[in-house]
């Protein structure tokens, strides 16, 4: 209950009721007069509670912080309750109410007073005392949301309206009694009816439209509120209606425990709070816990404001939200409190506490407020702290709870400047602290700067962890050069937090050194150490492949004992001496292993251990790993096949090793780990001992050991020894234990005949070499073995070397019966008479037909019946079967005889009868005669041939022999019985009739000498030879330069002679001289050889002949007479529409010759003439063009009726077509007067052609001609660059006659239909061209009405001057005349007046729309500039007239604007004459060197009181005006070198007059020592002097009052007149402490000032003690040993 209302107010025993009535009367005049102010008061109350914020909702804020601020009673819980009811409790029809509960003390007497008035907060200068409010309007933000607030507090029952009183027309701070509505009970009723009221509510009906925003307000007060707020220690929120079902505010209940175990550290505190926030939802975290470091600075001098002026101390706390903050579905939380949240989010992660100088809205702090600066400077200094605290606090905290903490660091950047600087300061601090862990592998934790402190790349962490966990000892991890980031913190998560620290990468070397330095390669498992090589193969090329890393033993293999050795990366990629190898497969990785050890590592080769491999399967990282191996080490991956090559390679030096190879490959095989096909290419290369016990390498073939072989049977020694062939040594035949694996030897050899290709006869490979036993009479076995041998060899495919197969055919071991009787032959000479195809006869009739052959046939009654199942051997040995080959038989006997000798006429005559006979006897004489045909045996007229190809003369051969000499058979030698045997000579290939036979007369053809002048029936031979044979080529070479054809100009090569044409012939009489078959001569059917004579080389084709006119044409067109043109033309008109078109080359070169004469009196080609006509008559006076010469002398007038001709050879016949010869051509005459119009149009329509054309641009020569003056303007002949059309738009502008617009009055209206034209050449048609036309012209003008009409042109269409010819403005003189100056010599306005003689001034001639113009586009200056006031001050000084205030303030107005070093240094140069005020008044100027700055008042009066006509102190305005402060002025004499007086002045002690009378000080002083001083009555005083520049000396002299006498070390005063009251004293205290600190300080001028400073303040004081040392200290200063010792030695005697 709230206590009774009707309570005494203690001071004055009235009820809080009265007092409310007393304060209505006394302080708002209520019941008394009106109060003249009130409607003032009213309205200001207004205005600063709406502007107060941004947001009226903020008035919650001032609650909390009002709140805050008010005092509680001891064991209270301070808490402040929001209660929002829709009932309307005050009766004021508000359609909701908010009850604001506060438990504070409540409201007193000093209190409501303070209420009811503006800015008198009870809290003002209490900030020591922890009140936050500052602003005395707090309260007041109410009315933003309700009109009539209510306070009930310790008997209080009042309410204020924001409605002006009645009574007093004031509103807003007016209290009035409340009596009724609300009641006490409609307040319990909704605050609850079970609890106890707190002493303060305050009860505010809401406006209509402010209900929602404060609903929502309310439902988004931000958990963290009471994070900085000492007080209060909980806050809610709700909502109150009958109906819960209407509640729509989200109701919170934030609490807040604080845990004070604190720890006090350089001025500091921290401790640990707790928030809780209990609200209807659990969509949100509900509470959070913080690490607050709060910590005191003071409050430095540079940084102190009025408002703070009390505050000796910042307190700055930094908040560490430990898990998630509370945001309440806020998207941010505050960064920046000021106790209480402003709307700035930081970025950061923590929150930043400090009492920061708001904005009026609370919204943001003041960024450029001094005291906020200083603030923020602190903020890092703190941080660093608060940080260490948190990392460094607990010993025993495990290293992995560190690097969560580091997450407050503020790695983002802010959207505040400033913050970002606090930022940056912070990264530079810690970057200089001892705050990063590292691995130490210990339970010690070692912390270092972030810059000492180096990361690891994540894998080989990893590493380090598995291998501390298998027991590597890690000890020295951090002693390799670099301190190692702590693991827990070298994480991806953290990669933000070290970049921002700097902490970067250790370099690869530490990497080498910490492998090298640990047992991290054999002390870890297989997995950690497959681990290990993918991380040096993931990283190899980036970090390690230049290091030492290839240099350290990494690689595991097993050495030849079978230990598992290390190799460097280096050595294996070298493989100096070792390559180490892995298993292709995994099931042959033992197999591998035991066989290399078998073979004692004979290739240098070693495996990588079976468990390394079997770690190496079974990992994920395989693929790379395996990579990396081969690529970087050179591992070699093997597989058996691999293997089993390199031992191959390198065993053959050991005959047991060679045998245990042997066994190798066997058991591979047998084991399935080697493929038959590997075994065999293995095989083929296995070294193998042979029976002598060698070792062989290089073999051909491999013969099965001696013992018990076929072979040797049949041939006896081994014939193959030099071939190479192996025989078998007998260790082969032995059994064998070899890598734990036995063998057996049949085992073993079965393998070896298998493989290896061990063989006997028949499977052996003959040698290339005779066999004896083949010259010798084999028995009847050893002969079949022999057959067997072939039929084995022909069977299998292998071809029989060409020695043995010789030594078989030819050797005489086969039994033969011949005539009866035996003996033995070569296969090569018998025959085997068979029942296959056999006939009794052929023999008998062989032997019958005069030619006496013997025939030997094998023995079958020897052989058996047997020998005929080897018909094909004996076949393949050369053994013959048939009559055929009985009958070569016969012939090659014959054609021996004939190779030996001439075959007579009467041998001759029996092979013709002998084939007649074979004929008659119904044998074929084919293979007889086919081996005899070929053989040079016949005579004939071309000596012996063959009989095929000869010929047996008769009549048909005549003409053939004229051309030909063709091999006739001989019937002089033979005679007539030659002819009998013509059909025996045809089967033999003679010729006995022509028939066609072209082929035989071209084989034979004469030689070129004997083929001219050929008659006509030779030549349709040579024709007929040449379609029908062969050997047409060769004919063609022989005749083509032989002159063998008749002409119209007698016999002459092919090559020259033309086959006329009637289509086309007329084209070979244009320029004559085409020798032409002569038709006549070989008759109409010349024609139909076109074909053979084209080949020959007759033109016979149109596109031939054309080919021969063209190099004609070529050499004769450029004197092609008129008859020949014509001709041509001719001719050409002729051809067209026939199927003969000229070819490409044809046109092209009638279009590119020059054959046409112009009346140039050159020749051109066509496609650079023009036919003349009608419509060149117009363009011809201003050009100069290629017309065809008509005149009578060369082509006359009837070159015009092949016009068209002309024009399809290119000739130009049309205007349009030649305005390209135009623009080639054109010549303006010297006087452009001569130009008409219609000349003008006519070059228009040619250039509107030409710019039809695509991508057309104007020849050089054109350009050049056309940029002359030839186009008629208003301003006379101009270029077309020069030219402008005038455009009926401008007209509001300018005029045709104020430019040089193209004169339509001479070219008429039409002109504007060319305006693209035009424009293609230059004359200007858009307004930016046309101003700068105008702007080059205008200083040809001078007209002032036409120079502001083209002025206002130009700056209607906003032109830029673009060039200093252009830069011209026109100044009137008044009268007609005037002057062009420069935009420099000009400016717009002169305000005050000065520079009428100096400058031009604008405004004075042109409107003001122009001077904008001229601003813009001539950057004409607005006012004078710097440099103007300085060139106008030098006339000043030459005038020698007194200036006036208004030029001196002007003056140096201007140089404070223009202030800068290049000002200071033209002012310290140039002036040389400084204003100076005279007694009068006047202002003058004197020299610089003459003048002062008056920084002594002192001085200045004295000077001023001696010298008063002599003025020395430089001008200063009186009085001091805002736009000239007086201190700046001063300033700016000071840097262009002006002197103050105190430095420039001499100063000089005058000496007492003899006889002065001093005597002791009385004990007064007692502070310096009645001994020390010595007092007169007489003046002490000093003189001072001033030099000026004409070598005048100034002096003055002063009283000094006192002096310090070196010489006898006393001081000598004068004696103090006390009447003269204090300003005698102060005079003596001031003249007493400057010769004090002058006498202590006598070197450290700077310091002087501020001793005797405060040396007068102490004397004032009369010294005394207590006074004088809290003087001291307030201005931390104290007195040290030293000091003493200093003072006694500067005044000894003390």
């Amino acid at each position: 209950m709230y206590p009774n209302h009707s309570l005494r107010i203690e001071s004055g025993m009235e009820t809080p009721e009265e007092h409310i009535e007393r304060l209505r009367a006394s302080t708002f005049s209520i019941g008394r007069e009106s109060n003249p102010l009130a409607p003032m008061l009213d309205q200001a109350v207004k205005y600063l509670s709406a502007e107060l914020y941004a947001k009226d909702v903020h008035f919650l804020m001032e609650l909390i912080q009002n709140a805050e601020d008010n005092e509680y009673l001891e064991g209270v819980d301070p808490s402040l309750e929001f209660v929002l009811t829709s009932r309307d409790i005050t009766n004021t029809g508000a359609p909701a109410t908010l009850l604001v509960f506060n438990n504070e003390k409540g409201f007193s007497a000093e209190n409501i007073k303070s209420i009811c008035a503006v800015g008198n907060s009870t809290k003002k200068g209490n900030r020591k005392r922890g009140y936050i409010g500052e602003k005395g309007i707090g309260f007041k933000s109410v009315f933003l949301i309700t009109a009539q607030p209510y306070i009930f507090s310790n008997g209080y029952q009042i309410r204020f309206n924001e409605n002006p009183c009645p009574h007093c027309e004031l509103g807003y701070i007016v209290p009035e009694w409340v009596h009724e509505n609300p009641s006490l009970s409609d307040i319990k009723q909704i605050y609850g009816s079970n609890c106890e009221l707190p002493n303060t509510t305050l009860i505010l009906p809401l406006k209509p439209d402010k209900v929602k925003a404060v609903k929502h307000q309310l439902s988004s007060i931000h958990p963290e509120v009471l994070l900085f707020l000492s007080k209060i220690k909980r806050l809610s929120a709700r909502e109150h209606n009958e109906d819960p079902r209407l509640n729509t505010v989200s109701a919170i209940a934030i609490t807040k425990e604080t845990n004070f175990v604190t720890r006090k550290n350089i001025d500091a505190e921290s401790y640990t709070l707790h928030l809780s926030a209990e609200e209807n939802s659990d969509e949100f975290a509900k509470e959070c816990s913080y690490y607050l470091w709060k910590q005191k600075f003071p409050v430095r001098q540079e940084n102190r404001i009025d408002r703070r002026m009390e505050v000796e101390d910042w307190v700055i706390t930094l908040a560490f939200p430990n898990g998630e903050r509370l945001l309440r579905g806020m998207k941010y939380s505050p960064g920046i409190y000021a106790f209480l949240p402003t709307e700035m989010v930081s970025n950061f992660p923590f929150v930043i506490q400090a009492d920061f100088i708001l904005a009026s809205s609370r919204e943001t702090i003041q960024w450029d407020n001094i005291w906020n600066q200083g603030i923020l400077d602190c903020v890092p200094f703190a941080f660093i702290n608060a940080l260490i605290s948190l990392i460094k606090t607990v010993d025993d905290a495990p290293g992995s709870s560190l690097p969560p903490m580091f997450k407050f660091l503020p790695v983002h950047s802010s959207p505040f400047e400033k913050l970002n600087i606090v930022r940056e300061s912070i990264r530079s601090k810690m970057v200089e602290e001892d705050i990063v862990p590292s691995e130490s592998h210990t339970r010690q934790k070692f912390f270092h700067k972030p810059g000492e402190v180096f990361r690891l790349i994540p894998a080989f962490s990893d590493i380090l962890k598995m291998a501390r966990e298998q027991g590597v000892s890690l000890q020295n991890l951090s002693s390799h050069g670099y301190k190692v980031l702590d693991f827990s913190f070298d994480k991806p998560e953290y990669d933000h937090i070290l970049d921002f620290l700097g902490v970067v990468p250790v370099s690869s070397d530490w990497y080498v050194k910490c492998i090298q330095g640990s047992n991290i390669v054999r002390g870890v498992s297989e997995e950690t150490y497959l681990e290990l090589l993918h991380f040096l193969a993931v990283n190899w090329h980036s970090w390690f492949y230049s290091t030492g890393m290839g240099n350290i033993p990494l690689i595991k293999f097993v050495d030849v004992d079978g230990s598992v050795s290390l190799s460097t990366i280096n050595e294996s990629a070298q493989r100096h001496d070792k390559t180490l190898c892995l298993s292709r497969e995994r099931s042959h990785v033992s197999w591998l292993i035991d066989w290399n050890r078998e073979f004692r590592c004979k290739a240098n080769h070693f495996f990588v251990p079976r468990s390394t491999q079997e770690a190496i399967f079974s990992s994920s990282n395989k693929t790379e790993v395996l990579k990396w191996l081969g690529d970087a080490v050179k591992v070699t991956v093997l597989s058996v096949n691999d293997y089993a090559i390199l031992c191959g390679n390198q065993v053959s030096s050991d005959r047991k090793l060679v045998v245990a190879y042997a066994h190798f490959l066997y058991h591979s095989f047998s084991n399935d780990y080697l493929s038959g096909r590997d075994v065999g290419s293995l095989c083929d290369e296995m070294p193998l001992v042979d029976s002598y016990g060698h070792v062989i390498k290089a073999r051909k073939v491999v013969l099965v050991p001696a013992t018990e072989s076929k072979w040797v049977q049949l041939i006896g020694s081994n014939p193959w020894r030099e071939d190479s062939y192996v025989e078998l040594g007998e260790d082969y035949l032995h059994p064998g234990y070899f890598a734990g694996t036995s063998t057996e030897g049949k085992q073993l050899m079965e393998f070896l005949e298998a493989f290896v290709k061990a063989s006997d006869i028949p499977h052996i490979a003959p040698p290339n070499d005779v066999i004896p036993t083949a010259s010798t009479q084999l028995t009847k076995q050893n002969a079949f073995l022999l057959l067997d041998w072939i039929r084995e060899l022909k069977r299998s495919g292998n071809s029989i070397p060409a020695r043995f197969m010789n030594c078989i055919k030819e050797g005489k071991w086969l039994k033969i019966t011949m005539n009866g009787s035996s003996a033995y032959k070569p296969p090569s000479q018998s025959f085997l008479l068979g029942s296959v195809n056999r006939s009794s006869n052929w023999g008998n009739i062989l032997q019958n037909g005069s030619v006496l052959v013997d025939i030997p046939l094998i023995d079958q009654d020897f052989y058996g019946h047997q020998i005929n199942e080897y018909r094909e051997e004996l076949r393949t040995v050369g053994v013959m079967f048939e009559y055929g080959e009985a009958c070569e038989f016969i012939g090659n006997r014959l054609m021996s005889l004939a190779d030996s000798s001439t075959l007579t006429k009467t041998n001759v005559i029996s092979i013709l009868n002998f084939i007649r006979f074979l004929t008659q006897n119904f044998l074929s004489p084919d293979e007889f005669i086919l081996r005899i045909k070929e053989g040079r045996w016949l005579k004939t007229s071309r000596g012996d041939r063959s009989p095929v190809g000869s010929v047996l003369y008769d009549q048909e051969w005549t003409i053939a022999r004229q051309i030909s000499d063709i091999p006739v058979i001989d019937e002089g030698y033979y005679g007539k019985d030659i002819l009998v045997f013509k059909p025996e000579l045809q089967l033999l290939g003679v010729l006995i009739s022509f028939s066609g036979n072209y082929q035989l007369v071209a084989d034979y053809l004469k030689s070129p000498s004997c083929l001219s002048f050929l008659t006509m029936e030779a030549f349709l031979l040579v024709l007929d030879c040449i379609r029908h044979s062969s050997s047409a080529g060769k004919l063609v070479i022989a005749l083509k330069n032989t002159k063998c054809l008749k002409t119209n100009l007698g016999y002459r090569c092919p090559d020259d002679c033309f086959l006329f044409h009637p289509e086309w012939g007329c084209l070979l009489n244009v320029f004559g001289g085409f020798p032409l078959v002569d038709s006549n001569f070989y008759g109409s059917n010349i024609i139909s050889y076109k074909k053979e004579l084209k080949d020959l080389g007759v033109k016979v084709d149109f596109n031939d002949a054309v080919k021969e006119f063209l190099d004609t044409f070529r050499k004769q067109a450029s004197s092609m007479t008129k008859e020949s043109l014509i001709s041509f033309i001719s001719c050409y008109r002729k051809l067209k529409g026939t199927q003969h078109k000229f070819p490409s080359d044809l046109k092209k070169c009638i279009r590119e010759e020059n054959w046409l004469r112009t009346r140039l009196g050159d020749y051109r080609s066509p496609s650079n003439c023009i036919l003349f006509g009608p419509e060149w008559e117009s363009i011809d006076p201003i050009t100069c063009l290629p017309f065809i010469d008509d005149s009578d002398k060369y082509y006359g007038i009837g070159i015009h009726e092949y016009q068209k001709e002309l024009k399809k050879m290119g000739v130009v016949v049309e205007f349009k077509a030649g305005a390209e010869f135009v623009a080639a051509g054109l010549c303006f005459p010297q006087d452009p007067c001569g130009i008409a119009p219609m000349n003008v149009f006519s070059l228009l329509e040619c250039i509107r052609a030409l710019l039809e054309e695509r991508k057309y641009s104007f020849p050089e020569i054109f350009q050049k001609s056309i940029s002359q003056r030839w186009l008629k303007t208003h301003a006379g002949f101009r270029s077309p660059g020069n030219c402008c059309l005038f455009n009926s738009q401008w007209s509001s502008y300018v005029k045709p006659t104020d430019g040089p617009f193209i004169d339509e009055d001479f070219y008429g209206s039409n002109i504007k239909l060319y305006g693209n034209e035009l424009s293609a050449i230059g004359v200007c048609l858009e307004e930016e061209k046309a101003c700068s036309l105008l702007a080059s012209h205008l200083d040809s003008l001078s007209e002032f009405c036409t120079i502001v009409r083209v002025y206002d042109f130009l700056r209607q269409h906003k032109w830029k001057t673009d060039g200093d010819a252009t830069r011209k403005i026109w100044i009137p003189d008044g009268l007609e005349n005037g002057m062009w100056v420069n935009p420099e010599e000009c400016v717009l306005y002169d305000k005050d007046g000065f520079f009428g003689l100096q400058l031009n001034v604008l405004e004075k001639h042109y409107e003001p729309e122009l001077l904008l113009f001229f601003s813009s586009s001539f950057k004409v200056r607005s006012n004078p500039s710097f440099d103007d006031y300085c060139k106008l001050w030098k006339v000043w000084e030459s005038l020698q007239r007194p200036l006036t205030q208004a030029e001196c303030c002007a003056f140096w107005k201007c140089v404070l604007t223009h202030w800068s070093s290049k000002t200071e240094r033209t002012l310290a140069e140039d002036l040389v004459k400084l204003p100076v005020v005279l007694g009068s008044g006047e202002i003058v100027l004197f020299r610089k060197g003459d003048v002062f700055i008056a920084d002594d008042l002192l001085l200045k009066d004295l000077f001023e009181q001696w010298y008063p006509s002599r003025p020395i102190f430089v001008w200063c305005p009186q009085p001091n005006l805002p736009s000239l402060p007086r201190t700046s002025l001063l300033n700016v004499y000071k840097k262009i070198g002006v002197r103050t007086i105190s430095e420039s002045v001499q100063k000089e002690e005058l000496s007492l007059a003899d006889g002065v009378e001093f005597t002791q000080m009385n004990s007064r002083d007692v502070m310096i020592g009645k001994e020390l001083v010595l007092e007169t009555m007489e003046l002490i005083a000093v003189s001072y002097s001033l030099s000026l520049s004409d070598g005048e000396i100034l002096k003055v002299d002063a009283k000094s009052m006192i002096r310090w006498d070196k010489g006898c070390s006393k001081f000598l005063t004068q004696k103090i007149d006390e009447a003269g009251g204090q300003k005698s004293l102060i005079e003596y205290a001031t003249f007493f402490s400057d010769v004090i600190a002058r006498g202590v300080l006598w070197n450290e001028e700077d310091k002087i000032k501020a001793l005797s400073g405060l040396t007068k303040l102490a004397f004032v004081l009369n010294f005394d003690e207590q006074a004088v040392q809290f003087l001291m200290k307030s201005n931390n200063l104290q007195t040290f040993l030293e000091d003493e010792e200093f003072l006694a030695a500067a005044f000894p005697s003390v």
